[in-house]
C-alpha cells in the first residue's frame, strides 16, 4: 500500500515541488500525497484520511500554526503517525519546541529535497516497525483471548456434580480440583455413573503442556469416558480399549498416564487399573495411610500391544481414597526442593475426620505453603472419595 503523506504549508509552490520530485514514487504507487494550507485544513484532511502515515508541516502558518497542529496530532495517540516539521533556517526555538513535543524530525527552508527524501525513508522505517509491533501485539491479544476461552471450555467439560444413585443405600463423599500451570493444562479428572451401583473415576496426566496437551487431554477423556460406560468392562478392559484408540490418535509421541477405578457405592469395592500413573493413597478410618501398588503397566497412547491388569481394594466406612497428579508430589519451592511423597502422606494423615472437600483444600494449601513464591511448574489435580 502507498505511504500516505500530508503536506501542510501555506506556500503553494511546495505542492508542485513535491509532486515533481517524487513523481516516480507517486506513479509506482509507493507514495500518495495530500495537501493542506493550514492546520485547520490539515485536520479536515486527516478526518477524511484517518490512515495517514506522515505529516510534513510548516511551523509558521495562518489560522492554526504547526506547533498547535502537532499538539492536536499528539492527542490522537497514534505511534505510527510521524510528523516532520519545517521552519526557516535559524528558527531553532520553534524547532526545539516541535522536537520536544514529539516531532519525528525537522527540515529547514529552503527545503533540500534530497535530504527530505532520506528523512521520509527513515520515517517509513519507523512506521513499519511500529505497525509490525502493533500487529504482533494484536495477534498476541487474540491468542490470549483464545486461550482464555479454551480454559473456560476445558473447565466446563470436567464434571462438577457427582452422580446420584437412586434406590441404593451406599453413601459417599466426593471432591476434586484441577489447577493448570498455564492458561490451559494437560491434567484431567472424570467421574460418571456406569450402572445402578458402580461409578467410574479417572485421574490422568497428559505429557507436555499448553495447547497440544489440552487437545490430547480432551481426546483422552472422551475415549476413556466412552470405554468406561461399557457395563461389562473391567478397569483393565477400559484401559486396553482406550489405549488401542489413543495409539491411533497420538501425535508427536504424546501419551497419558491414567489411574482408572470402578467404585461400587454399595459395597465399597474398587476395581482399578493403574496405567503409569502416581499410585493413590487410602486414609483408613483409624488414621493409617496406605499407598496402592505402583503401576506395573505402561501409559496410554504409546504401544497398542500393552497389557493392563485388574487390581482390587475395598473402602470400609470412613475410609478415604485420594488420587492426584505429579503436580502435587513434584511441586517445587524456591530452593528447587520437591514436596515429596512424605509430605503428601503427612498431610493426608492429618486429614482424618475431614470431608473430601476439606481434605482436598488441605492438600492444596499444604502444597502452596511449601512452594511459597515459586511459580507453579506443573498442573495440580486432586480428587478425593470417601465411603460414608
Amino acid at each position: 500500500m502507498a505511504v500516505k503523506i500530508l503536506s501542510v504549508d501555506d506556500e503553494l509552490d511546495l505542492e508542485l515541488l513535491l509532486t515533481l520530485y517524487f513523481r516516480r514514487k507517486i506513479r509506482k504507487g509507493e507514495y500518495e500525497f495530500f495537501f493542506a494550507h493550514n492546520g485547520i485544513e490539515a485536520l479536515r484532511v486527516m478526518l477524511e484520511q484517518p490512515d495517514m502515515d506522515i505529516i510534513l508541516s510548516d511551523i509558521n502558518m495562518p489560522e492554526m500554526d504547526g506547533l498547535t497542529l502537532l499538539t492536536k496530532i499528539n492527542e490522537l495517540r497514534n505511534p505510527a503517525l510521524k510528523c516532520i516539521m519545517v521552519s526557516a533556517y535559524g528558527d531553532m526555538g520553534n524547532i526545539r519546541a516541535a522536537m520536544n513535543n514529539g516531532a519525528f524530525d525537522f527540515a529547514t527552508k529552503p527545503i533540500d529535497l534530497d535530504d527530505l527524501s532520506l528523512t521520509i525513508e527513515k520515517a517509513i522505517e519507523q512506521i513499519n516497525f511500529v505497525k509490525n509491533s502493533q500487529k504482533e501485539h494484536n495477534q498476541l491479544e487474540m491468542i490470549k483471548t483464545d486461550l482464555a476461552v479454551a480454559a473456560e471450555i476445558q473447565q466446563a467439560i470436567l464434571p462438577k456434580e457427582r452422580p446420584e444413585f437412586a434406590n441404593c443405600e451406599g453413601k459417599f463423599d466426593l471432591a476434586q480440583v484441577m489447577i493448570p500451570a498455564k492458561d490451559i493444562g494437560g491434567d484431567f479428572y472424570d467421574f460418571f455413573q456406569i450402572d445402578d451401583e458402580r461409578m467410574g473415576m479417572v485421574m490422568a496426566d497428559v505429557s507436555g503442556k499448553g495447547i497440544p496437551a489440552a487437545i490430547f487431554m480432551a481426546v483422552s477423556r472422551t475415549m476413556i469416558h466412552i470405554s468406561g460406560l461399557q457395563c461389562d468392562y473391567t478397569a483393565a478392559d477400559c484401559m486396553r480399549l482406550s489405549n488401542q484408540m489413543l495409539c491411533k490418535e497420538s501425535a508427536d509421541n504424546m501419551f497419558v498416564t491414567v489411574f482408572y477405578a470402578i467404585y461400587n457405592v454399595k459395597t465399597g469395592e474398587i476395581n482399578f487399573c493403574n496405567a503409569g500413573h502416581n499410585p493413590p493413597y487410602i486414609l483408613r478410618k483409624d488414621g493409617k495411610v496406605e499407598r496402592l501398588p505402583n503401576s506395573q503397566t505402561g501409559m496410554l497412547g504409546v504401544f497398542d500391544f500393552f497389557e493392563f491388569n485388574d487390581e482390587y481394594v475395598k473402602l470400609e466406612e470412613g475410609d478415604m481414597l485420594m488420587m492426584y497428579t505429579d503436580g502435587v508430589d513434584e511441586a517445587c519451592n524456591e530452593k528447587s526442593e520437591e514436596f515429596t511423597d512424605e509430605r503428601l502422606e503427612q498431610t493426608l494423615q492429618d486429614s482424618g475426620g475431614l470431608t473430601c472437600q476439606e481434605s482436598v483444600d488441605k492438600m492444596l494449601a499444604s502444597v502452596r505453603a511449601f512452594t511459597g513464591e515459586a511459580p507453579q511448574s506443573d498442573d495440580i489435580t486432586i480428587m478425593s472419595l470417601k465411603r460414608l
